[in-house]
């Protein structure tokens, strides 16, 4: 037995060594060297100034005040619209699970041109209301709800499918309403959940760039776009060291906090859940009525419009696909992700196995999200200059911002797992590693599978780490795009327009081949938190 045990603990230590030292070198090493290029003394003093300039004080109190608000706003409008999903059997209901994470999947220079396209001055909505959002708090939050709205939907669908049906159905027999009744028994099962999906909301607007660059504007810019202008335009190192040590504490303890609550999520309900039913009077009808029209107005509608865009703009816009530099990039993507994908594939898988029993070591997953990758890529070319012309470093900055989906994924998956089918591998004679690759990654694959879905669909559209390391002749879909974007003229807006519904093609399919339709019924032996 404690030679078993002694097996065990090594294999772990093993299995932790990959992502612990690629963790070290590609995050805690670079964000080190950038939080004291201004001197420890200098840095200090930043920190106590940062809250004295009202021009930095706003950027972080509005990073924070968006993604608090897109949080309260994607749980008010996602739990009602879950609760339909999962309560309500109607036709097309598994498409419209399935389509649930298409927003997530999109690139964020994508949905930043459908939002634009949709509230833009020449938008589709604009045009109807006759008035646009641009240069308005607005125009973010609705992006931030295009990305996000999905994850709390999707959360709160697998909440409410493990309510107990007889807890319920004995709080209905002793005269409690169903008012009463989802708020007595249902709320306090689903609230965990929820949580959970908060805390990756809260992180995804917080750290996020791409989003806050092209819809926040001058004056509703987040702290991250704003830690690139000091660095990029300014070099201002110390204060935007102060502002990347704040971003760090803040969003840490919030990655802490998901990964401690969906630690406590991973044992699924042993009860029935309570069955689906099929809409029979007008208020069935109208529930979902509404709850489709939220979903097509803040998870489709940009996408629709920057599709009727690229086909109003007419058949000569798409002469830029032929175009040598737009192959050359769509090359570069390809290549650039396929190398990505194999190395975050490697790292989720082995931080995964690691961090099965540890919730410090579950939470660093999410160090990448944690860090944005604006001070990461500044971190890397300040510590490593050498190898800031290095396809190497590109391609492991890749794989660092994909691979948390392969190991979240995998993570929930294993925790999901009972605990006697190892065992009874090893009490047969299987040394740890050949029982995992026999039994536990037979049964895990399709976490396997939709974690290196949504990692492939990261490195697709990964644009803040190509925007500050790629060279000239690396450029990607992403960053032409971007050019694209800053070059004067509606051909240059229209052959942006018409990028970035190819890269959204280019990514949805890489998502379906990777996680096939074919393989949707092998999804439901494994939960995903």
């Amino acid at each position: 037995m404690d030679q078993n045990r002694s097996e065990i603990s090594w294999s772990r230590l093993a299995t932790a060594l990959l992502p612990a030292a690629f963790l070290c070198v590609m995050v805690v090493a670079p964000v080190t060297r950038l939080l004291f290029e201004g001197g420890g003394v200098a840095m200090q003093s930043t920190l106590v100034a940062l809250w004295q300039d009202d021009y930095l004080r706003w950027r972080m109190v509005w990073s924070f005040l968006q993604a608090t608000v897109t949080c309260f706003a994607a749980l008010v409008l996602g739990l009602p619209v879950a609760w339909v999903l999962a309560r309500l059997e109607f036709p097309g209901r598994a498409l419209t699970l399935r389509l649930l994470m298409l927003p997530f999947v999109v690139p964020t220079l994508v949905a930043a041109l459908g939002v634009l396209a949709l509230w833009g001055p020449r938008g589709v909505f604009s045009g109807w209301l006759g008035f646009h959002l641009q240069d308005t708090p607005w125009l973010l939050l609705y992006g931030n709800l295009f990305f996000n709205l999905c994850v709390v939907v999707r959360a709160g669908v697998d909440a409410l499918e493990q309510v107990s049906a007889s807890r319920v159905a004995a709080a209905r027999s002793l005269g409690a309403t169903p008012w009463r009744a989802f708020w007595r028994v249902e709320w306090p099962a689903i609230a965990p959940w929820l949580a959970s999906a908060s805390c990756l909301v809260f992180l995804y607007c917080f750290a996020g760039f791409g989003l806050a660059l092209i819809l926040g504007g001058q004056q509703y810019a987040t702290v991250e776009v704003e830690i690139y202008t000091l660095v990029a335009h300014e070099l201002k190192l110390a204060e935007a060291g102060a502002l990347a040590l704040c971003v760090l504490v803040l969003t840490g303890g919030v990655a802490l906090s998901y990964a401690m609550i969906e630690k406590g999520l991973s044992a699924p309900s042993r009860d029935g859940p309570i069955a689906r039913l099929r809409p029979k009077h007008a208020v069935h009808w109208a529930l979902l009525a509404v709850a489709l029209v939220v979903l097509l107005v803040f998870c489709a509608a940009p996408l629709v419009a920057l599709v009727l865009r690229v086909a109003l703009a007419g058949a000569d816009a798409w002469a830029v696909v032929l175009e040598p530099e737009t192959l050359s990039a769509l090359w570069n993507t390809l290549r650039f992700s396929a190398g990505a994908l194999t190395l975050a594939t490697a790292l989720g898988l082995t931080h995964a196995m690691a961090a099965h029993h540890s919730v410090w070591w579950r939470a660093s997953a999410f160090m990448p999200f944690v860090v944005s990758p604006v001070t990461i890529a500044f971190g890397l070319l300040l510590l490593y200059p050498a190898w800031t012309a290095s396809i190497t470093v590109l391609i492991a900055a890749y794989a660092l911002l994909a691979y948390p989906f392969v190991a979240k994924s995998l993570a929930s998956a294993l925790d999901s797992l009972p605990a006697n089918l190892d065992q009874a591998a090893r009490t047969l004679g299987a040394t740890p590693m050949r029982a995992f690759w026999r039994v536990t990654l037979p049964l895990v694959k399709p976490a396997l599978r939709r974690g290196m879905a949504f990692a492939a669909a990261t490195a697709l559209g990964e644009f803040a780490v190509s925007l500050f390391l790629s060279r000239p002749e690396w450029t990607t879909l992403t960053t032409l795009i971007y050019q694209r974007l800053g070059r004067p003229g509606s051909t240059n807006l229209d052959a942006a327009l018409v990028l970035a519904c190819l890269l959204m093609l280019l990514a949805l399919l890489t998502f379906l081949v990777i996680e096939s339709p074919r393989h949707s019924n092998d999804a439901n032996e494994v939960r995903h938190a």
